[in-house]
């Protein structure tokens, strides 16, 4: 092979290896984007439905409902910043996301209902902080090829996408919507659930060692 040969050669194969990091890196992205979302609704969800003591079924449902709710809000707002009309940026997310949560809410469910007594424990539970974590792992694996082969076919987050980072020519009432960044949210939500899981481990330890557990009664009514 000549030495021009072997340059072009070598040159189309760093080409194709950043793309493929790119890809690779954006259907993280676009995954944890979908993720916090669909974490905070859930919790949101649970929340609620532990509070006022609801069924199982009935907290699942408000759960699922609210993740939708806030993984859409959490990709339309950067797209209203951008200077897109409501109705325009709500048709572009519900293309781009609704298979990523819907897969996400699917995996993560199913693991929480497979965990021993995570579906059933308070949330002033170790139970239920280890096992929304370890569903909400698993769920980031299960959607991170979704994403990747929407990506690779220009659909999914790569319909958003284009819109990002075009929101310094915006003047309207659109420039005071916030623009919070994935790895805030991410890192948000990683110290809300590790404060959960914290007050629950506090919580058991005082029942432990004979103490009074702090708010135990006020949110840890099991789902029935």
């Amino acid at each position: 092979m000549s030495d021009t040969a072997s340059h072009e050669h070598h040159g189309h194969e760093h080409d194709a290896g950043h793309q493929m990091g790119s890809l690779n890196a954006m259907s993280a992205s676009a995954t944890l984007h979908c993720l916090t979302g669909c974490a905070i609704g859930e919790i949101a969800g649970l929340l609620i439905g532990t509070a006022i003591g609801l069924s199982n079924g009935w907290t699942i449902a408000i759960s699922i409902a609210l993740a939708f709710v806030f993984g859409y809000t959490l990709s339309t707002l950067p797209l209203l910043k951008a200077g897109l009309a409501l109705g325009t940026a709500l048709g572009v997310v519900l293309a781009a996301d609704t298979l990523s949560i819907a897969t996400m809410e699917v995996v993560d469910n199913l693991v929480m209902a497979l965990i021993p007594g995570a579906m059933n424990a308070g949330l002033v539970n170790v139970v239920f902080w280890v096992g929304m974590m370890i569903a909400l792992t698993v769920a980031f694996f299960a959607a991170y090829p979704v994403n990747r082969y929407l990506l690779q076919r220009g659909k999914g987050h790569a319909l958003t996408h284009q819109y990002h980072g075009t929101d310094t020519a915006v003047t309207g009432p659109s420039r005071f919507i916030p623009s919070i960044p994935t790895p805030s949210l991410v890192a948000v939500l990683i110290a809300f659930m590790l404060g959960g899981l914290i007050v629950a481990i506090a919580d058991e330890l005082g029942e432990n060692t004979g103490g009074e557990p702090g708010g135990h009664s006020a949110v840890s009514t099991q789902r029935r």
